[in-house]
């Protein structure tokens, strides 16, 4: 730390209780209060180097048969500040450092300590190491954070804009260059690397310094100070990454909602100005909170949507205004495929609490997602096909949050107080093109299901229309062809695209098998090429020879569907379900399996007895 030595004499004050005595010999002819001290000086030191003093002594000197008693309560950083500028008057030896310098300038500025009371004075002496001071990163740090005390008249003297210009200077160069000493908590690294000098190989170390080595001794700052660094660090040319993870640091030091853990040496800059942060009261936070929202850059995917999720859980505790969180809610559906599931579950904190999450939340910023999806698109879904959407560059944004949404519904379907027309509206909210499986959609609305067992059929056949059936895995369509909860017509449905799916790849199946025997030479001996088509005929094979589909495996399944499709109808009958919807279906379905290879033979016996069973 800097520092400014002035003065040769010693010992000429001490001190008896609250009371200072200079002991030059001499009887005091002047006591100066300040505050609760008291201070026994001589009028000739005083007078002969503050305007303010000598105006003081002149007037009082014209009472005769009084002792000159003066006071000055109103003087910057009061006994403490007094007491070096007595010692600077009687040349008394005192150190002028980066922590006291702008209380002694504003101080000499109140006393009015010009030139014009002598040469070198207090005025003449702060602002020269004022200069040295601010060429020191921690230096300017350490004064910056005094000027709070002394505000308005460190604002006028300008000593507050000099130093932001001096730190905004600084944090936007390479501080390595200068030799600028950085905090504790930047990112240095020091690695070796080989050097020449005269021609000998020697070791150098490199010092690089990362772009946030300065953040630790902002965040000490008050707010106002550090609102002014922010803007001038914008307006010198800062890239808005850095400024974002500035304002997410100071954030989380200064707002305890964030949960974020300080370490020990983040409760005061080393260097000697710091004191341990209390914790600020719930108004002092919402103030914060709402002046870093409007400082954060706008720019997409420069702040973290996880810190936006942040901010955003704690201003609703901190009931922050309207207008704050719609700016980050905004803010946060720009980028919503970057958030996670377990941020985005932020706890109904509203008068009214219907619902365990707040969902009316999460559906804001879901339908703000959709307006720049849209937008960016170009149309909206509805001027433009599938196709051309799935072919988009926002498809995989899209895809992202709807696996994010389908994972959140999951999560909120336990709850029993979450209405129907919420559930599916914020389900609906996604396109279906979105998703490329519908498992997701799926599994959320099954367990609705399962924590609402009283919704009707309507309300369930609502719901199942928003997934498709032959959007589901394999694993997805056996739960549902079992499922209890789904309504009939669905389990139908994905019983018959599984049916349709499966036909579909024993037709592609056979394709093959017929592509590799035509691949056979014509030549070959006829003991090998029968002896190949019985191979064939167990099990089809890739030109490399590896096994594909055994069409065993392949009967099996078949059989097992015939066996599946005949007790559903047997069940639905029992219930006196009408028989010409079953019929159209039992045709479709029985055509199907006619055409399966291996069920030829059964197709007209099943037939029949599909007949009898009329």
């Amino acid at each position: 730390m800097a520092c400014m030595k002035l003065g040769s004499k010693s010992g000429a004050f001490s001190r008896e209780g609250q009371t200072w005595v200079c002991a030059t010999g001499l009887p005091s002819d002047v006591t100066i209060e300040v505050g609760d001290m008291s201070f026994h000086l001589h009028k000739f030191p005083l007078l002969s180097r503050s305007g303010v003093l000598e105006k003081l002594i002149g007037d009082f000197s014209g009472k005769e048969g009084l002792s000159c008693v003066l006071q000055l309560h109103d003087i910057p950083g009061g006994a403490k500040a007094f007491e070096l500028i007595a010692k600077f008057c009687y040349g008394v030896k005192l150190e002028i450092t980066a922590l006291n310098v702008v209380c002694l300038r504003c101080a000499a500025e109140h006393l009015q300590m010009t030139e014009d009371y002598g040469d070198d004075n207090l005025i003449a002496q702060t602002e020269d190491f004022l200069n040295e001071v601010l060429s020191s990163w921690k230096d300017t740090i350490n004064a910056l954070v005094t000027c709070e005390e002394f505000l308005p008249l460190a604002e006028v003297l300008h000593i507050v804009s000099r130093c932001i210009n001096s730190l905004a200077m600084k944090a936007c160069s390479d501080p390595t260059i200068f030799g600028w000493p950085l905090s504790r908590q930047s990112s240095l690294k020091s690695p070796n690397a080989t050097g020449m000098w005269n021609g000998i190989g020697t070791v150098t170390k490199h010092r690089t310094a990362s772009e946030d080595w300065w953040y630790d001794d902002a965040s000490f700052l008050s707010l106002n100070l550090y609102k002014r660094l922010i803007l001038s660090l914008e307006s010198g040319g800062m890239n808005p990454e850095t400024i974002s993870g500035s304002l997410m640091f100071y954030a989380k030091r200064h707002l305890p909602g964030l949960s974020w853990n300080s370490s020990s040496h983040d409760n005061a800059i080393h260097g000697g100005h710091g004191n341990s942060l209390s914790a600020p009261s719930e108004s002092d936070q919402r103030a914060l909170l709402e002046e870093i929202v409007g400082l954060l850059p706008v720019a997409k995917g420069v702040t973290l949507t996880k810190f936006l999720l942040g901010l955003l859980r704690t201003a609703i505790i901190l009931h922050a205004s309207p207008s704050c969180r719609e700016n980050l809610e905004k803010r946060i559906g720009v980028q919503l495929d970057q958030a996670e599931l377990e941020d985005l579950l932020m706890p109904n904190l509203g008068y009214t609490v219907e619902t365990l999450y707040d969902i009316d939340c999460v559906q804001r910023i879901l339908d703000h997602f959709t307006l720049v999806d849209q937008y960016a698109a170009g149309s909206s879904p509805g001027m433009v096909d599938e196709g051309q959407l799935m072919g988009s560059p926002s498809l995989t944004p899209v895809t992202m949050v709807a696996k994010l949404v389908d994972g959140y519904l999951a999560e909120v379907a336990t709850d029993v107080n979450l209405k129907f027309p919420k559930f599916q509206s914020l389900a609906a909210a996604i396109p279906e093109y979105a998703r490329p499986l519908d498992d997701g959609i799926y599994r959320a609305i099954d367990v609705y299901f399962k924590a609402h067992p009283w919704l009707i059929d309507s309300e369930r056949e609502q719901l199942c229309r928003l997934m498709n059936c032959q959007k589901l895995s394999l694993e997805a369509c056996s739960h549902a062809a079992q499922n209890e909860r789904l309504p009939l017509r669905v389990v139908i449905q994905v019983i018959f695209f599984e049916q349709l799916r499966l036909r579909t790849t024993v037709a592609g199946w056979f394709f093959v098998s017929d592509s590799l025997e035509n691949s056979q030479a014509t030549n070959e001996n006829l003991a090998l090429s029968k002896n190949n088509r019985s191979n064939q005929a167990e099990a089809i094979c890739d030109p490399n020879g590896n096994q594909v589909i055994s069409f065993d495996e392949v009967k099996l399944r078949v059989s097992e569907l015939e066996k599946e499709y005949l007790n559903m109808r047997q069940e639905i009958e029992k219930l006196g379900k009408p028989k010409s919807y079953w019929n159209i279906f039992s045709k479709r379905f029985w055509y199907n399996q006619k055409s399966q290879p291996g069920n030829a033979k059964k197709a007209p016996a099943t037939g029949q007895d599909h007949k009898n069973g009329e």
